[in-house]
């Protein structure tokens, strides 16, 4: 299945995968932690794996106000 990435912080979608595309070792999943991969991993109900990142906007969001480290989102 296809593997959508978006931002943890605003939901906005970041990136589409195909299934071909989607080897967990060439993108660097089997190098998180199990704990890492429970955070950020999950999947949807037609089996789509969907990974929380960070977009660019909340990246330098998060530069301006490290505070914002701490909060699993900042914007509500």
């Amino acid at each position: 299945m296809a593997i959508h990435y978006y931002c943890r912080h605003c939901r906005k979608s970041v990136g589409k995968l195909s299934d071909w595309e989607a080897d967990e070792e060439r993108l660097g999943f089997h190098q998180l932690t199990s704990e890492e991969r429970k955070d950020m991993i999950a999947f949807d109900s037609h089996g789509h794996r969907l990974v929380k990142v960070i977009c660019e906007d909340c990246e330098k969001t998060l530069r301006e106000h490290p505070d914002y480290h701490s909060l699993e989102s900042f914007l509500h």
